[in-house]
């Protein structure tokens, strides 16, 4: 049987694992991760759940604005237009994937999802007024559309649209210019001058895709935006918000790296951009209602990117933080002691390489069955509990990876939250415990073995000893 998964994964990972349209995607998304980090700080700051902290920070006013609302536009030079970031580095990784210049391939990307955003904004009119400047009474419901920019474009609702404008403006870019459909300069011209006349016939032929392409969205009475998010993202976003396909990604996730295959790079690949759509409506969510408002009945998404970091595997893959303890509280051998006070604090900080390889995980059929089934319990029990309210969904805030277990239940959710994480972190350690411990007999058996070798090797045979050999 591991034969034959092995057969059977192995070909599929590396394929995704080369797949440069998956690449770009994952590598895209890097170039927000920073940013994101430092704009969680300080939306954490401005919502941090101590009422006589948000309290003070409100009433605290510098010139017409409140303290809070200061720490909060951070979050929306991040979060509010993560978009922008993601289709800027979508479009360069993709054209460094292409063998093409990465600036351009940003820049055409980014030019190609403003050619397709609607310059509309639709709204309720919360008042009007005349020539004189006096109000003029409005009907309950009126809407009306001025000329600018939706932030939720910018936002979670126009990823999937900067995603396929970066991938296909750069594979028109890279097309034309190995065509060799170029303005050539003359020797001695500045390389940035060369450049930039080179890339003039392949921006030109992409702004003109595009520009048809929006042609024809406008001529059918609608946009690209509104088209993409009502046909492929909602339905998209639909299905990965279930229990179903989270366990099942993170059944694959952990089989990929008991095979030696990096399971967060392939599935993350494909999953993650769902995820961190999620997260990001719920960080929209949270920040419209508040806490005190944020439950799964207003629309908050249980599954979401720190659902997956911080309920399903923190400390690593398969949730090793639980194995690290049971190999510290349980285990005797030399081995595992030893790998396990050096794994420790890396493990505390999600970093659990250490223990996969050196264990090792990858193809030790021992403790597979643990290794899947820790997290997948995580999922599930994580799942129910904010179903029923017991404590609210992640709210969003991008808590880095490295957050440890309890800190970032607390930042993530509330008190309750950090109190499951706890929970769940002990019932790992007992679902760990006798399967480490068949591994510990084992290694006992072999220092065991190694030692009596040893005291062979120093034993002096007198009997055997003859001077003539001298």
């Amino acid at each position: 049987m591991m034969n034959k998964l092995e057969q059977w994964l192995t070909p599929m990972a590396e394929a995704i694992g080369r797949n440069k349209y998956l690449i770009a995607i994952r590598d895209g998304f890097l170039v927000s991760t920073p940013l994101l980090i430092v704009g969680s700080i300080f939306l954490l700051l401005a919502n941090f759940p101590i009422p006589a902290w948000t309290n003070f920070i409100e009433g605290l006013q510098v010139g017409n604005t409140s303290f809070a609302a200061l720490l909060g536009k951070q979050s929306d030079a991040t979060f509010t237009i993560m978009a922008i970031f993601a289709t800027m580095g979508i479009g360069y990784s993709f054209a460094k994937q292409l063998k093409t210049s990465g600036i351009f391939g940003a820049a055409v990307s980014l030019m190609s999802w403003f050619i397709l955003m609607p310059y509309e904004v639709t709204g309720k009119i919360r008042g009007l007024f005349d020539a004189s400047g006096a109000a003029v009474e409005v009907a309950e419901g009126l809407t009306g559309t001025v000329s600018g920019v939706s932030l939720g474009w910018l936002g979670a609702k126009g990823i999937f649209v900067g995603i396929i404008c970066a991938l296909v403006s750069v594979h028109i870019y890279a097309w034309v210019e190995k065509k060799g459909w170029v303005i050539k300069m003359p020797a001695g011209v500045p390389p940035t001058v060369v450049q930039s006349f080179a890339a003039l016939i392949p921006a030109g032929v992409v702004m003109t895709i595009f520009f048809l392409v929006n042609t024809i969205f406008v001529a059918c009475g609608t946009n690209a935006f509104e088209f993409i998010f009502t046909f492929l993202q909602t339905p998209l976003l639909g299905l990965g918000d279930t229990l179903g396909a989270m366990i099942i990604a993170y059944i694959f996730l952990h089989l990929f790296w008991f095979f030696g295959v990096n399971g967060g790079s392939v599935v993350g690949a494909v999953f993650n951009p769902i995820l961190q759509t999620l997260a990001l409506e719920n960080l929209d969510l949270y920040r419209e209602v508040g806490a005190a408002g944020y439950t799964v009945a207003n629309g908050a998404h249980i599954i979401s990117q720190q659902f997956q970091d911080l309920f399903a595997t923190f400390g690593g893959c398969g949730s090793t933080l639980s194995l690290l303890i049971a190999m510290l509280l349980f285990c005797k051998s030399k081995r595992i002691k030893e790998l396990g006070k050096l794994s420790l604090v890396p493990g505390i900080f999600g970093i659990n390489e250490p223990i996969v390889f050196g264990l090792p995980i990858v193809l030790n059929p021992t403790i597979l069955v643990p290794f899947i089934l820790v997290p997948t319990i995580n999922i599930i029990l994580s799942y129910f509990a904010m179903k029923v309210g017991l404590f609210p969904p992640c709210n969003g805030i991008n808590i880095p990876w490295t957050t440890p277990v309890i800190i970032s239940g607390l930042l993530a959710t509330n008190w309750v939250g950090a109190l499951f994480q706890g929970l769940l972190l002990i019932l790992g350690v007992f679902i760990y415990m006798p399967f480490i411990k068949i591994i510990d007999k084992q290694y006992l058996k072999d220092e065991e073995m190694a030692a009596n070798a040893q005291d062979d090797e120093d034993d002096i045979d007198l009997d055997n000893l003859s001077f003539d050999d001298l």
